[in-house]
C-alpha cells in the first residue's frame, strides 16, 4: 500500500512539473510581429507602412538591468526605437507611444513616453550605433528610473510608474531593410572609465572643440542650432604642413540643415563663426556647394553634399616653400564681415558681428593653392594667402544632429 501511494505521489509530481513548465513557457515567450530574428539579428518584415516591434521573454531586474542594440541598418527611414514595454503590449505600436511605455527612437532623438508626440531628449543615431537602455537599481518602490545610452555613454533618464519586473525590452521598426543586432545580456556602469578612455582616445587631435563631442574619430554638434550664433567649431592642434597637407570628412549624419563647413582656418578662429565667414580662413560648405573665402558671401564652387559623401581640403605648397616656426603667433586684426556685392546666402544676411575698428588690412603672407574634393575627385582650388602659424584644418557645424567622421591624415607626401 505504501509503495502503491509513493508511485501517485510521484505520478503528481510529475504533472505538476509539467504544468509549471508550461506556464513558464507561456510567461515567458518573445513576442514579435512583423520582424524576423535570426539568432541576435533582428530585421523589419513589414511593407513600411506598419510598425513592426520585439518585445523579450524577460523583464529587466536588479541582475540584469541593462540591454543594448547596434544599428547594423538603418533602412530607408531609420525609424528605429529602443524601450521598455509591458509584456502584453500591443505589437502594432512603436514602443513609448502607448501608455506604461517608454523609448528613445534612433530617427529623431525624441523620448517617447507613452505618448505619440514625443519630446527633444538626445541625439539622432544612425548605423553603427549602439543604443541601450536599463534601469537604476536604487529606484524608489512603485517607480523605476529608466535610462538610455548611445555609444556607451547616458543620454538621459525618466522616472516611469511602474515596477522593475513590469518592464521588458522591446525594440521597434517601421522602414524596409532596418537591422539591428540585439544583446539581452549586456552590461553599463558610468565607472567604466577604459571603455570612456577609449572613446575619447582622438580628442587630442583638437586643440579647441566649441559645442562639438568626440567620439573616438566621430564628431557630434551638440549646440542650440537655433541662429548663426550657434555655431559648432573643431580645430586640430597642428597646422597642415608639407607632410600632411590633406585631411577629409564623411558626412554620417546631415542633421536638420547639413549646415557643415569643413576648410582651413587661422590659429584661435572665432568659435562662433563658421569656417570661411572670416578673415584667415576658407571652406567648404556642404549645404549650398558655395566656397566662402573671409566672407560671409559664398561664391558658387562645387556640388552641395550630403549623406555618405566625403569632403576633403588640402595644400598644393610650392616646391620652394619652407615651413615657419610653430611659434609664430597670429598677427591678424579684427575681422571684416564683408559687404555683399551678390546675393547673400539668407542664412547669413542678418549677422552683423565683427567690424573692424581699424579699418587696417591684414598682412599677407605667402600664397598657396587651396583645393577641395568630394569623395575623391577635385571639385576647385583657390590661392590664398597663407595666415601667420600657418592654416588649421576647421569644421564648422550648426544644426541639431549633424555628426561627421574625420580622418587628418588620409594620404601623406
Amino acid at each position: 500500500m505504501d509503495d502503491i501511494n509513493l508511485h501517485y505521489r510521484f505520478l503528481n509530481w510529475r504533472r505538476r512539473i509539467r504544468e509549471i513548465r508550461d506556464v513558464r513557457a507561456v510567461r515567458y515567450r518573445e513576442r514579435l510581429k512583423r520582424m524576423r530574428r535570426d539568432g541576435d539579428v533582428i530585421r523589419y518584415q513589414g511593407n513600411s507602412d506598419e510598425v513592426g516591434c520585439f518585445v523579450a521573454a524577460r523583464p529587466l531586474s536588479k541582475r540584469n538591468r541593462y540591454f543594448e542594440v547596434t544599428i547594423v541598418d538603418t533602412g530607408v527611414r531609420g525609424m528605429i526605437s529602443v524601450g521598455l514595454v509591458p509584456q502584453s503590449y500591443k505589437l502594432d505600436h512603436q514602443p513609448g507611444w502607448l501608455p506604461n511605455s517608454v523609448a528613445f527612437h534612433a530617427d529623431d532623438g525624441k523620448l517617447y513616453n507613452g505618448n505619440t508626440v514625443g519630446q527633444q531628449f538626445g541625439p539622432k543615431c544612425c548605423r553603427g550605433d549602439r543604443v541601450g537602455c536599463g534601469i537604476f537599481p536604487d529606484s524608489e518602490e512603485g517607480q523605476v528610473t529608466v535610462f538610455f545610452t548611445k555609444n556607451g555613454t547616458e543620454v538621459g533618464s525618466v522616472d516611469v510608474a511602474a515596477s522593475p519586473d513590469s518592464l521588458f525590452p522591446a525594440v521597434g521598426m517601421h522602414s524596409l531593410g532596418e537591422e539591428v543586432l540585439l544583446d539581452l545580456n549586456a552590461e553599463w556602469g558610468p565607472e567604466d572609465d577604459e571603455g570612456l578612455m577609449i572613446v575619447d582616445s582622438h580628442e587630442e587631435d583638437w586643440a579647441r572643440l566649441h559645442d562639438v563631442k568626440v567620439t573616438g574619430t566621430m564628431l557630434e554638434y551638440v549646440g542650440k542650432g537655433k541662429s548663426i550664433m550657434d555655431v559648432g567649431l573643431a580645430q586640430a592642434r597642428r597646422p597642415i604642413n608639407t607632410r600632411f597637407h590633406y585631411y577629409e570628412l564623411e558626412i554620417t549624419d546631415p542633421g536638420e540643415k547639413c549646415y557643415i563647413a569643413l576648410g582651413l582656418a587661422r590659429k584661435d578662429y572665432p568659435k562662433n563663426r563658421h569656417p570661411g565667414w572670416s578673415r584667415g580662413s576658407i571652406a567648404y560648405h556642404a549645404d549650398d556647394g558655395k566656397l566662402f573665402s573671409g566672407s560671409g558671401v559664398g561664391d558658387a564652387f562645387g556640388p552641395r553634399c550630403f549623406e555618405g559623401d566625403i569632403m576633403g581640403c588640402g595644400i598644393m605648397f610650392p616646391r620652394d616653400y619652407t615651413c615657419d616656426s610653430e611659434e609664430d603667433e597670429d598677427e591678424w586684426d579684427m575681422e571684416v564681415f564683408a559687404k555683399p556685392s551678390e546675393v547673400r546666402n539668407d542664412l547669413y544676411a542678418n549677422n552683423e558681428e565683427e567690424e573692424d575698428e581699424g579699418g587696417e588690412e591684414a598682412e599677407e603672407g605667402k600664397k598657396v593653392m587651396v583645393f577641395f574634393t568630394r569623395n575623391g575627385k577635385v571639385v576647385g582650388r583657390k590661392e590664398v594667402a597663407l595666415p601667420s602659424g600657418g592654416f588649421y584644418p576647421t569644421i564648422g557645424m550648426m544644426s541639431t544632429g549633424e555628426r561627421v567622421r574625420v580622418d587628418l591624415h588620409p594620404l601623406s607626401g
